[in-house]
């Protein structure tokens, strides 16, 4: 028999349709051998070649989400808001992130996913003064009328309206945000039954169903479905991502909506898409119920979130500093520097100490640990695993209060792994005699391009403080480390850099 298939279908297609075509024969023929065999039988006879299991998971398999929407979608508002340009400079910068151009891929926040408004995406031309409107997604969280959305959709602005799933309009106020996070919770209030929703409980899996609901493009509720494709993503955006990766198309507007598990839990706040193109490909990312949960009870609480802090800038563990500094795994976050009167500096906790585990978890990377130290109370007493030169220990200590304009830093650690020698490729000379009596460790006055230090980012004018873990003062105390170093059998050298920013080790590969 001729394969139907025209010329324009796809390979997989052509593979495919005869093996379809193949069963389908299977069955019409074994429909007629008992239509043959049982004159009573009718053509209905074929529906016995389904098990029993068959039948019955054919019976059990939901025919849509239409009962999850409608449970649900009530509880969904469309979040509007006016900013005043000329009454806040910061509006400015709520009106330079519509007009984000389109090279990025991470189309991060409402860069190609919140907003929409004049002068902005829709091309108007700006006025001298003007109110500039956003809008964006949210959803009720209680029946007195909290809901959540995404902080940059309610950023800076001077009133804030949503509208229901029936079209009912209410004026909302801000009750509080965290830029951090960029979550925000709004309050409507006058009524104590407004549809709500409450944050899943449990961690989805990959692969899971997920129902996003939202008000893309202004148009009102809509609904899109798809599956959980990963957890725990980075996208760059600060030392607390921790975002769900969904494939549910979501788009403009859809900012701060919820995304729903099949039991109409919110699992994830709709905030970012990866999106070349500017429109929805697939790839979107939801801050996690648990995250939610935690900055939404300090927001209504307090109206603003704290978090503990340690005072240490980290760095991940690279397999070149695990080698230099002995460890059997590259895990945990390498203390670059405690910051002075920090509860880390107080316990102990040097520059060189690496952090394992916080109260007996393991710390996987420098982000593992903010995102875990953000996560507890100020005052919170936590037992921290190190590694100090070598030897394990354990240092309990208090955390303080994040201080608001301090940043918990966390290095992204992406160090090129090219081969080296033990030439660093650095003239150097002592601090003591470039840049004053008292100053400790040797600068870079000159680096080779080629060379494997300039290749870690060295760069002159960086001052070198140790090497190998011990100080350095002079050329001839550099040399006489990194040979120890290598007679040691170590494949790279860890050295201490100090700049005008920060103070951070980077492995110089031997080998």
């Amino acid at each position: 028999m001729k394969d139907p298939v025209n010329s324009d279908t796809t390979k997989a297609s052509r593979i495919l349709k005869p093996r379809r075509l193949a069963l389908l024969g299977t069955v019409a023929a074994l429909g007629v051998a008992m239509l043959a065999a049982s004159p009573a039988s009718t053509h209905f006879g074929v529906s016995s070649l389904i098990s029993p299991a068959q039948a019955a998971e054919s019976a059990t398999t939901p025919p849509g989400f239409g009962d999850l929407v409608s449970k649900v979608k009530p509880a969904v508002i469309s979040v509007r808001v006016k900013i005043d340009q000329d009454n806040d400079k910061s509006a400015m910068l709520q009106q330079n992130r519509m007009d984000q151009d389109e090279d990025s891929p991470f189309d991060q926040f409402s860069r190609q996913f919140g907003f929409r408004g004049p002068g902005g995406m829709n091309g108007m031309p700006r006025q001298h003064h003007q109110m500039i409107t956003g809008e964006g997604s949210g959803f009720f969280i209680s029946a007195d009328g909290y809901a959540v959305t995404n902080n940059h959709v309610v950023d800076h602005a001077e009133s804030v309206q949503v509208t229901m799933d029936d079209g009912t309009i209410y004026t909302a106020k801000v009750v509080g945000t965290d830029p951090k996070t960029d979550l925000a919770l709004i309050k409507v209030d006058g009524k104590k039954d407004f549809p709500f929703v409450k944050f899943s409980d449990q961690k989805p899996r990959i692969g899971d169903w997920v129902v996003a609901v939202g008000n893309p493009f202004g148009l009102g509720g809509t609904v899109t479905a798809g599956i959980v494709s990963a957890s725990g993503r980075d996208i760059g955006n600060g030392p607390y991502d921790d975002f769900i990766q969904i494939d549910a198309p979501i788009n403009k507007g859809n900012s701060g909506g919820p995304a729903f598990d099949m039991n109409g839990n919110v699992i994830g706040v709709n905030t970012a898409i990866y999106s070349p193109s500017g429109g929805s490909v697939g790839i979107g990312f939801d801050i996690p119920a648990s995250t939610a949960k935690l900055v939404v009870a300090q927001l209504k609480d307090k109206g603003a979130v704290t978090r503990g802090w340690l005072g240490v800038q980290v760095q991940p563990v690279t397999a070149e500093i695990a080698d230099s500094l002995g460890l059997k795994a590259a895990r945990g976050a390498i203390v670059d520097n405690p910051q002075d009167g920090s509860p880390a500096a107080k316990a102990g906790i040097e520059a060189g100490d690496v952090i394992t585990a916080v109260n007996g978890t393991a710390i996987k990377d420098s982000r593992d640990l903010a995102r875990t130290i953000a996560g507890l109370a100020p005052g919170t007493s936590v037992k921290l695993d190190v590694v100090h030169k070598g030897d394990s220990k354990t240092v309990t200590l208090a955390l303080g209060e994040l201080p608001n304009e301090r940043q918990a830093k966390a290095d992204d650690g992406k160090m090129q792994q090219t081969p080296g020698t033990p030439r660093l490729g650095l003239s150097l000379a002592p601090a003591g005699e470039v840049q004053g009596a008292g100053q400790k460790g040797v600068v870079v006055t000159e680096v080779d391009p080629q060379g494997p230090a300039a290749q870690r980012g060295i760069q002159t004018g960086d001052v070198i403080l140790n090497v190998g873990g011990k100080p350095v003062a002079n050329v001839g105390e550099v040399r006489s480390e990194l040979a120890q170093a290598k007679s040691s059998g170590k494949n790279s050298v860890l050295l201490q850099v100090k700049n005008a920013e920060a103070t951070r080790f980077v492995a110089v590969p031997l080998a």
